[in-house]
């Protein structure tokens, strides 16, 4: 959608235009539930997390000042509740998992032996800390630009380079053993 027709929906939705916002919401919904799904990894927890982003940005429309691109801005909202999701999962693992049930490293290196390639690139993804996993979902796997990352993240360009730099690294690293298998 050319950007002008995007600015005009925003004007008509943000003066109570239902159907405006809804074409709005139409052209960034499979982008958003994909950024939401990228964190969270799971269906039913990316639909929820879309639909509150979807609320809370229909309710923020009207402080929404234009200056960056409504979909930029709602994947801003839709990153931080799955990153608020994601810190709340992990907390409430860590008090309901006893510290007397931690699996070893050979136990994580077996278990990656038997799962498939797809699996191995996922896990080592979440694994990333959390800045970093959110760079790699935005720029490689959404195919947003650097500049765009950087809007959402509310960071510098250059910021978002090094996440993506020191991410990516750790990613080689981690799955090289797939590399050696293709060899």
């Amino acid at each position: 959608m050319p950007a002008a027709d995007e600015r005009q929906l925003l004007l008509q939705a943000r003066q109570g235009d239902h159907l405006a916002y809804r074409a709005l919401v139409e052209q960034h919904m499979k982008q958003a539930y994909n950024v939401a799904f990228g964190f969270v990894h799971e269906h039913e927890g990316a639909r929820d997390i879309v639909q509150e982003a979807l609320i809370k940005a229909y309710e923020a429309l009207p402080a929404f000042r234009g200056e960056a691109q409504f979909g930029t801005w709602l994947y801003r909202i839709v990153m931080n509740l799955s990153l608020n999701h994601v810190r709340a999962l992990s907390t409430r693992q860590k008090r309901e998992t006893p510290a007397s049930h931690d699996v070893s490293e050979d136990h994580h290196a077996a278990a990656f032996l038997y799962a498939d390639r797809q699996d191995h690139i996922e896990r080592a993804l979440h694994e990333l800390p959390t800045l970093q996993r959110a760079v790699v979902i935005l720029r490689h796997i959404e195919g947003l630009s650097t500049r765009q990352v950087s809007h959402i993240m509310k960071c510098s360009e250059g910021t978002v380079k090094t996440h993506l730099s020191r991410a990516l690294q750790k990613l080689r690293k981690r799955l090289a053993f797939l590399q050696e298998e293709i060899s």
